[in-house]
C-alpha cells in the first residue's frame, strides 16, 4: 500500500445560492485545509471546485496515516518527588499512577528553574481514513451560512438538501455517515444531459470524469473563463463587444454547470430609451450580457448563457427575446411619459416625501443642499446658479416613473431629463454625479458642480443624522453615513479641493431650523470624519503614528492634511529622521515640565555655548525660507530644509546644558528649544513618531 493517496470529498447539493458560491467554495477549501493541518496532515496542492450541485475539494498526495507523536507530561519537582529518605512521595506515587507507570519509570527533566519529574509516552499516528468524516463535517458546520434549511424527516441542516457524498482516498471509499447521507464513490452529472449516477475510479480523474461523461465542468474558474470566451466570441460574430461586468459573470458561472452561449436580439427602436435603462434589465433582470460597439453604444443585441446544449437553439432564443421584450416596452413607456413635464416640476412633488421625519421632507433637503452647494462653489470661485440650480433637481428624478421601476437609475435619468429639459449641461451631469462615489474605490465627480452638490448632499446628511442622535452604532449605520464620510474626504483630497471641512459643517449646520440644534453636532461630526481618515490612510499604508501626527496640530482642510502626511511619511524615510524625532521628543518633555509661561524670544546676547550659538543662528536662518514653504502647503521641501537641523540640534544636547543654574540663560534656551519645536509643529508633531 502507498504512503501516499489522492483525496476526493465531494458534497452533492440542490442547487445553491449563485451569489454565495464563490464565498461557500472558498470557506470549504479553508476548512478542509485547517482540519488536516491541525490533524498534522500536510499534503501536496489543494483543489476546490464548485458548481450549483456541489462543493468539492481535491487534496494531492496525502499521507495515509498521521505522523506518530511523542507527549509529554511534567510532574512535581524533583525536590518535592522524593524525601530525605529517597523515598518517593505521594506526589510522585499518584503521579506516576496517572501515568500508568511506576516512578521508576519516570524521567527526570533539567529546567531553568529546577529539576522535575517528566512521563514520555509514544503516541502512534491515527489512521488517515479514521480522521477526515470528522474534518469534513467540522468544515461544513463553520461554513458562513446565515440560515441554514433542514429538509425530509432529518435534524440535518445545510444550506441546500444533500443528496449525495464521495469520500474517496485512493481508489478506496471512506466510509461515513455526512449529513445523514452514506459516502460513496458515486457523483452525479449534468442533471439534464447526464441524470444518472457516475462512478468514478480514483480522484484525480474527477473534474476530466465530469467533464467527459457528465457533462459538467466541475472548476469554478474554467467554467468562468469558458462563459467569457464565449460571450466575446459571438459578440464579435454580432459586430461589437460584450458588456461583462466581474460580479455578473461570477452570478452566471455559479448558475450553470455546461455554459452554452446564444445571441439575442431585440427591435432596434428600443434603443431610443437610454441605455443604461437597457442595459440594467438585461444584466440585473435576466442576467445577460450586453452588447456594444466600438465606441460603447448599446447594439440590439445581447449574450445569454444557457446551461444546456439544446437540439433546437433557435426556441431557446426566441424564448429569450420574448421575455425580454415586456421589459424592454415598460422601460419605452416610462421614458416617453416622464418626458411630457419638465423635470423641475416634480420639486412639489418632493414636498410629499420624507426624508426624515425629523429633518424634513426631500424638498427641504433639496433646499439645504442648494444653498449649501452655492456657498461651496462660491469658496471656489465656481459658477454659484449652477450649483444651486442642480442642487434643487438633484432628488426630483426619484419622483419619475422610470426611477421608481428601476432605482439603480437615480441620477442617471436625472441627467437625461435635464437634458431634455435643455438645461445645462454642467447642470445635468451634475445631477447624476452627486451620487458618486457610491462605494469604496468608486470614481469621483468630474464636474465643479458636481463635486459641489455632491459634498453638500453628504455634508447635509451628516449634520442632520447626528444633530437627532442617530450616529452609526456598531455596525449598524442605516444612513449610510461612514460612506458619506469617507466620500467627503475622498472629493475633497482625490479632486484636490481645498476647503476647510470645519467651515463647511458649520455652513450646514446653519442651514437647518434652530429648533433642531444642530450646531452642538458638528464637533461630534468633525471627529467622526478624522476616524474615517484614519482609516483611509491606514489602508493605504500609511503609519498610524503619521495620522496622529498630523492631527495633534489639528488642520481641518483635508487637502492641507493630506499634504501634511504625504510629507511626513517621506521625511521619515530620511537619514537624519530618527535623531529630530527624538530631539522633538526631548523637546516636548522638557517644555512639559515648565510650569510657568514660556518665554518667547531668544535673546542672540545670552548665547554662551558655541553649540547654542550655532544652532540659534541656521534657525533664524532657515526659518525665513521654511516659514513660507510651509504657508504654501510645500510641507516636503520645507521638511527636507528643515533635516539639516541634525547635526546642530545633535550638538546642541550634547554640549549644552538646557536647565542651566542662571535662570536667564535657562529660559533663553528653553525660549530656543520652543522656537525649534513650534516650526516642526506647523506640519506635525514629531514627537508622537514611534521609532
Amino acid at each position: 500500500m502507498p504512503d501516499i493517496r489522492d483525496l476526493l470529498i465531494e458534497i452533492g447539493t440542490e442547487e445553491l445560492p449563485p451569489k454565495a458560491l464563490s464565498t461557500l467554495s472558498e470557506a470549504f477549501e479553508q476548512g478542509i485545509r485547517d482540519g488536516l493541518e491541525k490533524a498534522g496532515l500536510t499534503g501536496g496542492e489543494i483543489h476546490r471546485f464548485a458548481t450549483p450541485r456541489r462543493l468539492a475539494v481535491l487534496v494531492d498526495h496525502l499521507p495515509v496515516r498521521q505522523p506518530d507523536r511523542q507527549l509529554e507530561r511534567r510532574g512535581p519537582a524533583l525536590t518535592a518527588a522524593f524525601g530525605p529518605d529517597g523515598q518517593p512521595t505521594k506526589a510522585a506515587e499518584g503521579f506516576a499512577r496517572s501515568c500508568g507507570v511506576t516512578v521508576a519509570q519516570l524521567q527526570k527533566q533539567q529546567t531553568d528553574k529546577g529539576v522535575w519529574l517528566v512521563h514520555v509516552s509514544h503516541e502512534p499516528g491515527a489512521a488517515t481514513t479514521e480522521l477526515i468524516p470528522g474534518i469534513v463535517e467540522a468544515a461544513l458546520a463553520n461554513l458562513p451560512i446565515p440560515k441554514r434549511m433542514r429538509w425530509g424527516d432529518r435534524d440535518d441542516e445545510f444550506v441546500r438538501p444533500v443528496h449525495w457524498v464521495v469520500l474517496l482516498f485512493g481508489d478506496e471509499v471512506i466510509p461515513a455517515t455526512i449529513m445523514g447521507v452514506q459516502t460513496g464513490r458515486e457523483t452525479r452529472g449534468h442533471r439534464f444531459h447526464h441524470p444518472r449516477p457516475i462512478r468514478l475510479a480514483v480522484p484525480i480523474r474527477y473534474a476530466r470524469t465530469l467533464a467527459t461523461e457528465g457533462k459538467v465542468i466541475a472548476d469554478f474558474n474554467e467554467r468562468r473563463a469558458a462563459i467569457r470566451a464565449q460571450a466575446e466570441a459571438i459578440a464579435a460574430e454580432l459586430g461589437g463587444v460584450a458588456v461583462i461586468k466581474p460580479e455578473l459573470l461570477d452570478e452566471v458561472t455559479a448558475l450553470v454547470e455546461w455554459p452554452v452561449a446564444l445571441a439575442g436580439n431585440f427591435e432596434r427602436r428600443f434603443l431610443n430609451v437610454p441605455a443604461e435603462a437597457l442595459i440594467s434589465t438585461m444584466q440585473d433582470n435576466q442576467r445577460y450580457f450586453p452588447v456594444v460597439d466600438a465606441h460603447s453604444r448599446l447594439l440590439p443585441h445581447f449574450v445569454t448563457i444557457t446551461n444546456l446544449e439544446s437540439q433546437d437553439p433557435g426556441q431557446v432564443r426566441a424564448g429569450n427575446e420574448r421575455v425580454i421584450r415586456p421589459r424592454f416596452s415598460d422601460a419605452e413607456f416610462f421614458w416617453n411619459q416622464d418626458r411630457k413635464q419638465p423635470l423641475a416640476m416634480q420639486m412639489e412633488t418632493l414636498k410629499h416625501v420624507v426624508f426624515q421625519h425629523q429633518l424634513g421632507s426631500l424638498a427641504d433637503k433639496s433646499d439645504r443642499v442648494a444653498r449649501l452647494a452655492r456657498f461651496i462653489a462660491e469658496q471656489r470661485h465656481n459658477n454659484t446658479d449652477w450649483a444651486e440650480r442642480a442642487g434643487r433637481l438633484a432628488k426630483c428624478d426619484l419622483m419619475t416613473q422610470m426611477v421608481q421601476e428601476f432605482p439603480e437609475l437615480q441620477g442617471i435619468m436625472g441627467r437625461y431629463y435635464a437634458l431634455h429639459d435643455q438645461e445645462t449641461s454642467e447642470v445635468a451631469q451634475a445631477i447624476e454625479e452627486h451620487y458618486l462615489p457610491r462605494f469604496a474605490g468608486d470614481r469621483l465627480p468630474a464636474t465643479d458642480t458636481g463635486r459641489s452638490i455632491a459634498l453638500a448632499d453628504r455634508l447635509d446628511t451628516l449634520i442632520g443624522i447626528f444633530a437627532i442622535g442617530q450616529a452609526p452604532s456598531g455596525a449598524k449605520d442605516p444612513f449610510a453615513l461612514r460612506r458619506a464620510a469617507l466620500g467627503v474626504l475622498r472629493i475633497l483630497i482625490e479632486g484636490e479641493l481645498d476647503l476647510d471641512l470645519h467651515a463647511l459643517l458649520k455652513h450646514a449646520a446653519a442651514n437647518f431650523d434652530v429648533s433642531l440644534h444642530a450646531k452642538p453636532a458638528i464637533e461630534t461630526v468633525l471627529a467622526f470624519m478624522m476616524d474615517r481618515l484614519r482609516g483611509y490612510y491606514l489602508d493605504q499604508g500609511i503609519h498610524p503614528d503619521t495620522f496622529e501626527a498630523v492631527l495633534e496640530c489639528q488642520p481641518t482642510r483635508p487637502l492641507d492634511f493630506d499634504h501634511r502626511v504625504r510629507a511626513v511619511s517621506a521625511f521619515r524615510q530620511l537619514p537624519e529622521a530618527a535623531s529630530l524625532s527624538a530631539a522633538n521628543k526631548r523637546i516636548r518633555n522638557i517644555l512639559r515640565k515648565i510650569e510657568t509661561a514660556l518665554p518667547f524670544e531668544v535673546r542672540p546676547d545670552l548665547l554662551k555655548e558655541e553649540a547654542e550659538q550655532a544652532l540659534a543662528g541656521q534657525l533664524v536662518e532657515l526659518s525665513s525660507e521654511v516659514i513660507p514653504l510651509m504657508e504654501a502647503g510645500l510641507y516636503g521641501e520645507a521638511l527636507n530644509r528643515l533635516a539639516t537641523l541634525r547635526e546642530p540640534v545633535d550638538q546642541f544636547f550634547d554640549q549644552v546644558l538646557v536647565m542651566a543654574e542662571d535662570p536667564v540663560v535657562r529660559d533663553n534656551r528653553i525660549a530656543l528649544l520652543n522656537e525649534l519645536g513650534s516650526l516642526f509643529l506647523r506640519v506635525a508633531d514629531f514627537s508622537r513618531l514611534q521609532d
